[in-house]
């Protein structure tokens, strides 16, 4: 026990200066400072650790806090920088490797869609007819894979409260006729939505949206009160030292807002986000904390299963059948 209470404090500190160092930076833009202190940051915090940062005093909490702000303001000055730079070229969509962390939005992409075929079959058995995702940003890495790789048939509906983002990511489907047609961008406060949240099969929920706790669960609260029953909530979370990086989503917070949490993904991997699946409540609408949820009336909540990754059998199967244009009808990895 000593020595993990040495190692989180050691962890702390590092973490703790390489705030402090962010924070005097001029500017968080691309630039070899920024870069290199950011890849310190990132390379700090993947490992697996023994922190939970939710229990860490007030003055480290006040420190997280704003390190994930720092973060946030990064990540935006990134996407932006890229997508930028994807604009220029003919087709952009056919260069989106030169984005640094492109093979983690691969691998994450593909690890959600995995979980949903997994957690969220559907009878129908064919792919869900829409999408969204909220926060969505400059560089909407999720939904260009997705509609480009797993998804060959559904529209996805993408969601920031920024006209600048949605005009640079406009930019990035120009020129590809198929992802083009499919792909959509609404500037909108995800809190102000209301009928239009009913017509999605899944809504994706990126890790910025809703950054303190309150705001989060505002937001959580308010898509159980609009999606339709059935639907798939994929919310993107962090763990262990990751939580330094993103916020940190507390699975009951989803249960309080009206829907079933059935897993709980956290990589270790250079994938960052945990991945939270969950379907919204037939009864969500209407209903208090208090009577919301697994834990509804007293009883005790049914522990969320914490999973391991989509076995590669599965994987390879589907994507076997993907090449092959076989129905989704036909495997049971179907949504």
């Amino acid at each position: 026990m000593e020595a993990q209470n040495q190692e989180v404090a050691a962890l702390v500190q590092k973490i703790t200066g390489l705030q402090a160092a962010i924070a005097k930076l001029p500017s968080l833009s691309p630039s070899p400072q920024v870069d290199a202190l950011f890849t310190e940051l990132v390379t700090a915090c993947v490992p697996p650790s023994p922190v939970d940062v939710t229990k860490l005093g007030p003055e480290a909490q006040r420190m997280r806090e704003e390190l994930i702000r720092l973060c946030s303001t990064a990540e935006g000055h990134l996407e932006a920088h890229y997508a930028d730079k994807l604009a220029a070229f003919d087709n952009p969509l056919d260069h989106l490797d030169c984005f640094p962390y492109y093979s983690n939005y691969i691998n994450l992409s593909k690890l959600e869609y995995d979980l949903l075929a997994r957690y969220m079959p559907s009878s129908s058995g064919i792919e869900p007819a829409r999408v969204a995702f909220v926060g969505s940003g400059p560089l909407p890495f999720t939904s260009l894979v997705l509609a480009a790789r797993h998804l060959p048939n559904t529209l996805f509906d993408n969601y920031d409260w920024s006209e600048s983002a949605n005009e640079r990511a406009r930019k990035l489907v120009r020129a590809d006729k198929d992802v083009g047609a499919r792909m959509s961008f609404h500037t909108a406060d995800v809190a102000k939505l209301t009928g239009e949240l009913g017509k999605y099969d899944v809504l994706f929920l990126a890790a910025l949206v809703g950054m303190a706790a309150e705001d989060k669960a505002t937001v959580i609260a308010h898509l159980g009160a609009h999606m339709a029953d059935g639907a798939a909530l994929v919310v993107r979370s962090a763990h262990g030292a990751r939580g330094f990086l993103y916020p940190i989503v507390d699975p009951e917070l989803i249960t309080q807002g009206g829907f079933e949490v059935l897993a709980v993904y956290h990589p270790d991997d250079e994938v960052v986000n945990s991945v939270i699946i969950a379907r919204k409540a037939a009864d969500a609408r209407g209903l208090g904390k208090e009577e919301n949820g697994r834990g509804a009336r007293g009883h005790a909540p049914v522990p969320v299963p914490v999973v391991s990754p989509p076995c590669r059998c599965c994987s390879k199967m589907e994507a076997g059948m993907l090449e092959k244009s076989v129905e989704f009808a036909t495997t049971e990895l179907s949504f």
